[in-house]
């Protein structure tokens, strides 16, 4: 039976400009021109007869038959590059497992950590993916997450590995400043964490929403060892920093001030030997951190 499908190139065009709700930033990412999107999406609109994307003067946005298509497809193709992931890996003899992390704790906890993995399971290949907040797992093509505790997970299977304290750091040289005059660095996830911090811990601080904001702990932690200000961040992430002298703690440590790590998987996938193993030696790691 001959089957009618769309062609990937369209495919991944149609779920690049959904995502991006832009021609323009779907060609940047897929390294093509804006034209080349948007005659692949006209191409796919002409042999489905329905109209994807409206185009509003400069913009596009997604047509309700578009933004349902769209969700589809990016299911479907997150399918297919797992599955293909998997079997080139079973080619080289292995077993490939995608895993979706917040890069500043791949980068100064998992990465460390899984040379340990890699000498007790040698045929199981572990592929990290960068995400710095909580996302739909089902549509990713990811086996599993690792990221912070939250209620878009509800539906998933959820195991705790770990809790972090937040601490207040910055360069030694101001850490002798009153708080009211010391600026403050913001995670743009986290807005209003110095206001809450303020309040429980009885400081005045000059503005606490005011202040250079960064996507990442990674660069939070940057900039308060270059003295831009102060920095509210977990405390395993600047263990070595603050032994060393690079970063000083001066204000409160409060314990309601915590993160809760979690892996988060799919129930379905409960069955998978190479994920189950993964899973079992994760735990264990994070139960003796």
């Amino acid at each position: 039976m001959t089957r009618r499908l769309p062609s990937t190139t369209a495919l991944v065009a149609l779920e690049a400009a959904a995502r991006h709700l832009s021609f323009a930033k779907a060609a940047q990412e897929l390294a093509l021109s804006e034209g080349a999107i948007s005659r692949q999406i006209a191409k796919l609109e002409a042999a489905l007869g329905v109209r994807l994307f409206n185009r509003v003067g400069n913009r596009v946005e997604l047509s309700a038959a578009g933004a349902g298509y769209a969700a589809h497809m990016r299911t479907a193709l997150a399918d297919i590059e797992r599955h293909t992931q998997q079997l080139i890996a079973q080619a080289r003899g292995a077993t490939a497992l995608e895993i979706g992390v917040i890069p500043t704790l791949a980068g100064r906890w998992l990465i460390l950590l899984l040379a340990r993995f890699r000498e007790r399971h040698p045929d199981i290949e572990v592929n990290l993916r960068e995400r710095t907040q909580p996302f739909a797992l089902e549509d990713s093509g990811l086996h599993a997450a690792i990221n912070y505790e939250h209620p878009s997970w509800q539906s998933l299977r959820v195991q705790r590995l770990f809790e972090a304290q937040l601490v207040a750091v910055c360069h030694p040289r101001l850490a002798d400043r009153p708080p009211v005059s010391l600026p403050l660095l913001h995670k743009r996830e986290s807005p209003h964490s110095w206001t809450r911090y303020a309040a429980l811990a009885g400081l005045s601080l000059g503005a606490p929403t005011a202040g250079p904001t960064y996507d990442r702990y990674s660069l939070l932690i940057e900039a308060a060892k270059a003295g831009f200000g102060m920095a509210l961040v977990p405390e395993h992430y600047i263990e070595e920093e603050l032994v060393a002298g690079r970063l000083q703690a001066p204000w409160p440590v409060l314990p309601e001030l915590r993160e809760r790590y979690v892996l988060v998987t799919r129930p379905a996938e409960e069955s998978d030997p190479a994920l189950a193993n993964f899973e079992r030696w994760l735990l264990e790691e994070a139960r003796v951190r």
